[in-house]
């Protein structure tokens, strides 16, 4: 599976409305809405690249509320143990 994480910019009038019709979109695992620099946080899991062009510029692009998106790539997830057992390294 391909994981993405896309960044989305919103109208904030319609932040709620946006991020749940982002959450009903197939491919879509997760969406949070965050304070910062983004609006809402998108992580998509599919099987193929192609899957997140549809995904991203075919559906989640489109929505109404949606005025600008950035998607980042995952290339490798890491989980608490992995970070953990990676800073234990020789500890005794």
């Amino acid at each position: 599976m391909i994981t993405a994480i896309v960044l989305i910019h919103a109208d904030v009038h319609q932040i709620p409305e946006t991020a749940q019709a982002v959450a009903d979109i197939p491919g879509v695992s997760e969406v949070y809405s965050c304070a910062g620099d983004v609006d809402l946080i998108a992580k998509i899991k599919v099987r193929d690249h192609e899957q997140i062009a549809e995904v991203v510029t075919g559906r989640i692009n489109r929505l109404p509320g949606v005025t600008h998106s950035a998607t980042h790539i995952a290339f490798r997830s890491y989980s608490s143990s992995d970070v953990e057992g990676g800073f234990s390294i020789g500890e005794q």
